[in-house]
């Protein structure tokens, strides 16, 4: 790799937060702790390689760990309103909101009837409801009519579920995007319209499909548009196309798992990239397979995947690499209910120009442009 040509990677351990934030009684999740429950609740759970960048510093400070030399770390603090993925990684890009997005529990039955006429369907649904809970409460339903499921939770996100071969992916794919307009052309900042294919007969097996689709809401400016004008390749790993509505964006590698998003990483990390390029990857399964779903030993076995990859990754990184890890947001596999929980965040980081200066999520973009300038 020549030596004018820069590279950075930040990864998102999507929801893995380490701590309530000090507003987060204001949020319910006062207590909350993904990453510390899991660490003292699980005493088996070791995590040499992200502990060798300073995670038990963070997270567990009686455990031992063979510190790397330039490893640095802290905890970041949103500074936006919400617990949302969209909200935790536009922060992370430098675009802070001032106003949270709009949350419903029930969407409107004029705006409702307005899809309805405009994509030709009769919706079910339209309550609050964990997408586990609302397959098994109208899965059987949308076999025997074919209606599209219709729902929300605490997020700013409304969700549409299909069958992928009942009611078909490009179809629902389409209704998605006619919401997406829909919610814009009326000026309702809701985060994201997220597509929910499943698979299955019954209750017993229905299984949500990894052709998921993030519709966002377009942001403000972000590092990612900055970095894009100053010549800097900007790469997508995930689902983060999604969430920043394609701006900022010059390449796009989506993934339906952990898995490939490691291995995309692994593709776009090579030494004989021709262009000067930051890599933002999004690892979603610990959120949306563990946290949500309050399962805890597969939220612990996910990190253990994670680790273990970092440990064959760390090797390939460079004097003049920048690479850190963080998280958007928490889903505490502990705390009750099944949202997001508001949780401050690690970051971890290799190969900072100087000593860390960071306190909210926005320092993320601070540091990733000053990496380039």
């Amino acid at each position: 790799m020549s030596a004018a040509i820069r590279r950075a990677l930040v990864v998102v351990l999507d929801s893995a937060g380490c701590g309530h934030a000090p507003d987060a009684a204001d949020y319910g999740d006062e207590g909350a702790d993904t990453l510390g429950h899991l660490m003292e609740r699980i005493p088996d759970l070791d995590l040499p390689n992200l502990a060798s960048l300073g995670l038990y510093d963070i997270t567990a400070p009686d455990k031992p760990a063979n510190l790397l030399e330039n490893a640095l770390w802290t905890r970041l603090t949103a500074h936006s309103a919400g617990k949302d993925t969209t909200t935790g990684h536009w922060e992370l890009m430098g675009c802070t909101l001032d106003q949270p997005f709009a949350t419903f529990e029930k969407f409107p039955e004029e705006l409702i009837d307005e899809l309805q006429r405009r994509c030709a369907v009769e919706f079910i649904g339209n309550h609050a409801a964990s997408g586990t809970e609302i397959l098994e409460k109208l899965g059987m339903e949308h076999l025997r009519t074919r209606r599209p499921i219709l729902y929300t939770s605490a997020d700013s996100v409304m969700q549409i579920a299909a069958h992928e071969e009942v009611f078909g992916l490009d179809r629902l794919w389409a209704l998605c995007k006619t919401a997406r307009k829909l919610l814009d052309e009326r000026g309702i900042r809701i985060g994201r319209v997220i597509a929910r294919p499943f698979l299955g007969n019954s209750p017993a097996d229905f299984k949500r499909t990894g052709n998921r689709h993030d519709y966002s809401l377009m942001p403000g400016e972000t590092a990612l548009n900055r970095l894009q004008k100053a010549g800097v390749q900007t790469i997508g790993v995930g689902k983060i196309s999604d969430i920043f509505a394609g701006s900022g964006i010059s390449e796009s590698q989506p993934t339906k798992s952990n898995a490939g998003g490691m291995a995309a990483i692994d593709m776009l990390w090579t030494e004989d990239r021709p262009a000067t390029h930051f890599i933002f990857a999004n690892l979603v399964d610990f959120d949306t397979l563990y946290g949500h779903r309050r399962d805890p030993e597969g939220y612990a076995n996910c990190l253990r995947e994670f680790d273990a990859w970092l440990g064959k990754f760390l090797p390939k990184v460079r004097p003049g690499d920048l690479v850190m890890i963080t998280a958007d947001h928490g889903n505490d596999p502990y705390h009750t209910g099944t949202d997001h929980t508001r949780e401050q965040v690690p970051l971890l980081a290799l190969g900072l120009k100087s000593e860390m200066k960071a306190e909210v999520f926005a320092d993320v973009a601070r540091m990733v442009e000053n990496h380039f300038a």
